[in-house]
């Protein structure tokens, strides 16, 4: 980062610093960075970001556009700091079949038979150039599926389904949803908010219940961008009433709790991870 923009990103990030500091219990933060197999060094520039703040990120890779070499350096990552780095399936190959309205690649007007055939497709893919490290996680390009799409996903071993909060949970048993609430690059009537618009935005997640997500798009991130995200970055990991986890310890915290809780009601009851390899044995 130049010189010149640190005393405005200190500025900046004030407004987060305060929220955090006026926050009575840590607030738990995670990391997704979408789109994996495109624009490969500027991936990889972020990952370096991650690892300087020691932050964990969790990568959703499309499967049909990842790189015999850029799976080699990723699995090497995640095999060498798996605290730090995970990988999981970004649908098949990240483009839309809808004929019209927003774009879904796993959308109403694809049968449940074409997207099961995709979604496995994909799941070997990863299988075959990440060995046992992928993660039961998927994420479905532009976060949008269908209630069919999660009756694949439970067939087809997935345990978590990672979209964008404001989505519809899907009524599909076992299958375990951890949504996004921050989108870094998000628009408001198609313009994209500027970076005192998203801190603002940050600010106000904070103080609400539940682990806060943070969804990245590298592709779509220059120097300046990249210099704001290390700020960000620092903010968090240096702060006291911050946790930043992966995905996976995330939904595995949530329910231990809630097995935790129903033990102590009697109930004998779980949900969360620990229910979705029940619904699987």
């Amino acid at each position: 980062m130049a010189v010149s923009h640190l005393p405005s990103m200190t500025s900046l990030f004030e407004p987060l610093r305060c929220a955090l500091d006026a926050l009575a219990t840590p607030v738990t933060f995670f990391f997704r960075d979408d789109d994996i197999g495109w624009d490969d060094d500027r991936l990889l520039e972020l990952l370096d970001i991650f690892g300087r703040y020691s932050v964990p990120v969790d990568l959703a890779v499309i499967p049909a556009a990842i790189s015999i070499g850029l799976a080699r350096t990723l699995r090497a990552r995640a095999e060498a700091s798996p605290e730090l780095l995970a990988l999981h399936q970004h649908g098949f190959a990240h483009v839309n079949h809808e004929p019209e309205g927003r774009k879904c690649e796993f959308g109403s007007s694809r049968s449940a038979p074409d997207q099961r055939r995709d979604i496995d497709c994909g799941r070997r893919r990863l299988a075959d150039v990440f060995g046992p490290i992928v993660q039961p996680i998927f994420t479905p390009p532009w976060n949008r599926c269908t209630e069919a799409t999660g009756r694949c996903l439970r067939e087809l071993g997935f345990a978590i389904l990672s979209r964008d909060a404001t989505a519809r949970p899907l009524e599909s048993a076992g299958l375990v949803e951890l949504p996004i609430r921050m989108d870094w690059a998000a628009r408001h009537k198609g313009i994209r908010l500027d970076h005192p618009q998203l801190v603002q935005h940050l600010s106000r997640e904070i103080r609400a219940s539940g682990p806060v997500g943070i969804m990245f798009h590298h592709t779509l991130m220059d120097t300046v961008e990249r210099a704001v995200a290390s700020e960000l970055l620092g903010v968090l990991a240096s702060h006291p009433r911050v946790r930043c986890l992966p995905m996976m310890a995330v939904v595995d915290e949530a329910a231990a709790a809630t097995v935790a809780g129903a033990h102590d009601n009697g109930s004998g009851r779980c949900t969360g991870r620990e229910a979705a390899k029940e619904s699987q044995s």
